[in-house]
């Protein structure tokens, strides 16, 4: 019985951000140089056009663990205008979703040369999901909602938002799933407000040109959920002559959480994740290796989340700003 309700609060607990799935799973991978998989507006923001490809896995050993596949591009058309496109698949047990979304961004410059960084941009996405329930596995269950085949739904949905990069200091907010979109992939009472509201900033300082650090936070809200959590990151640069290597480390930590029986009592978790990153700038090609550890009482495994991140800069023809800005330079 003890084992029946560690289980089940495993389930609420990893719930929480369920709800948030619909779409792109908002993880540490923008750490990972991609903040435009989480903020449309620095589509373009660059000098160099960026091609990132993601993979995590999580839970290694256990069948239907959840994983997720991105592939993201984006960069400058014109002087003050920028586009991307990205493409996912996430797989989490018998769900599964697939979807594709192109950005348009407008950046304002208030500098005053080109190497001055005094940046306004503002970018919207549209994106078209699939989301897939696989009932096949089921058995001859029998009841009157399982159909023992792969059901599957299909909606649109907008994101936009707005940046803001100064010299050595950036800003953020978006908001993702700002429309309501009509599914009812699983129940006719599903809830159609997916709206997700980010916001994040940081700042890159050091007194040597040659290491450099940039500590920056994300908080994220949920509007149907009313759910919390933030991110504190910090990251380290080192500057070669090929390139950069750098590391980071990130903590998750969410406002909400879930009580269960400890046996002797009830006690309280909330979803806290400790992410350590490490990143190698090869001349226009990047790579990291991402590892997340969920802390805790209760968890479903003692393995963590894997995650490779592939990139390469492309059409590097605008001039590098004269700051410690490595998001856009």
């Amino acid at each position: 019985m003890k084992l029946k309700i560690r289980i089940l609060f495993i389930c609420v607990l990893t719930s929480l951000y369920s709800y948030s799935q619909e779409g792109i799973p908002v993880y540490s991978d923008y750490l990972s140089d991609n903040y435009y998989l989480i903020h449309p507006s620095m589509a373009g923001a660059a000098n160099c056009a960026k091609i990132r490809l993601t993979a995590r896995k999580q839970w290694f050993g256990q069948d239907d663990a959840p994983s997720l596949q991105t592939l993201s591009f984006n960069g400058r058309i014109g002087e003050r205008s920028g586009a991307g496109i990205i493409v996912f698949n996430d797989k989490n047990g018998y769900h599964s979703q697939k979807g594709a979304k192109l950005t348009y961004a407008h950046h304002i410059m208030f500098s005053r040369s080109e190497l001055d960084l005094n940046q306004l941009s503002f970018g919207i996405s549209g994106g078209v999901i699939q989301s897939q329930l696989d009932e096949t596995s089921f058995g001859g269950v029998y009841d009157p909602i399982v159909f023992n085949s792969i059901q599957s739904d299909s909606y649109f949905n907008v994101d936009v938002g707005a940046s803001y990069n100064f010299l050595d200091f950036y800003a953020h907010a978006t908001v993702q799933g700002l429309i309501e979109t009509r599914r009812k992939l699983y129940t006719d009472y599903e809830s159609d407000n997916l709206r997700k509201f980010l916001l994040s900033t940081g700042y890159v300082f050091g007194k040597s040109e040659n290491i450099t650090w940039e500590p920056s936070i994300l908080f994220q809200y949920f509007d149907q959920t009313k759910e919390k959590s933030i991110d504190l990151n910090l990251k380290a640069y080192k500057n070669m002559d090929f390139g950069s290597i750098w590391a980071a480390l990130s903590y998750r930590r969410s406002f909400d959480g879930s009580r269960y029986n400890t046996g002797t009592g009830v006690s309280d978790q909330k979803l806290q994740y400790i992410t350590p990153i490490i990143g190698l700038n090869y001349k226009k090609f990047m790579f990291a290796y991402t590892y997340s550890n969920v802390t805790g009482d209760v968890k479903f495994d003692t393995g963590g989340y894997h995650q490779i991140t592939l990139g390469i800069n492309l059409f590097c023809t605008r001039e590098r700003y004269d700051c410690k800005c490595p998001a856009v330079n």
